[in-house]
């Protein structure tokens, strides 16, 4: 299926989408991709719909044709301080402004945007499944994450990031159980889960 060119024709508009909301450890990171409007490509779709071999072989093939595109994060020190949630538009609004054309509207994936943007905006639940130039976005952040926190796992072995990215996996709080926390995890989020204590 190929996904939607734009919401509206003859506008410039900016797919935006972030990954890692839901990681115990790294940073959470965004894209913003300004496609041509009568760009189309079968394959484009929501990131996590697509194995890692083909997130990959997209990633020049979106370079190379979208007009415009950025990748941004917010720090593990900026999530914890200012919650998930903010920090994911923080990293949005730094790709946005890291566009160097002015977008003329924003398609943000999910149901909720704040910035101090004044970029007029539309919000699309599982938009990266939607809008092509979302789900542009959301390979681009996705493949640039999940290489950041593959190269963290070499010096931070204990957590299988290569493989689980900061996810909370088994494998991931069983290492943070048998050997603490690091610096790049959250220490915002509940690494691990509640015990649960019988009274006998």
């Amino acid at each position: 299926m190929i996904l939607k060119p734009f919401l509206e024709a003859n506008r410039i508009e900016a797919g935006c989408d972030e990954v890692g909301r839901g990681c115990l450890a790294g940073p959470v990171v965004a894209a913003a991709v300004i496609l041509p409007g009568d760009y189309s490509n079968q394959w484009i779709n929501d990131s996590k719909k697509l194995g890692k071999r083909q997130r990959e072989d997209l990633i020049e093939e979106i370079k190379d044709k979208a007009l415009a595109w950025q990748i941004a994060e917010a720090s593990v020190a900026e999530i914890d301080k200012i919650n998930i949630l903010n920090a994911s538009f923080l990293a949005m609004t730094r790709a946005v402004k890291g566009l160097n054309i002015l977008p003329e509207h924003l398609l943000i994936d999910g149901n909720r945007w704040r910035s101090q943007l004044t970029i007029p905006h539309t919000c699309v639940i599982k938009g990266d499944g939607i809008y092509a130039n979302i789900a542009a976005a959301s390979i681009l952040a996705k493949v640039h994450r999940d290489n950041f926190m593959e190269k963290l796992a070499e010096k931070f072995p204990h957590y299988a990031w290569e493989r689980n990215a900061g996810y909370p996996t088994k494998a991931h709080r069983s290492g943070i159980e048998t050997h603490g926390s690091c610096i790049w995890h959250r220490t915002s989020f509940r690494l691990m889960k509640e015990q649960i204590v019988l009274d006998l």
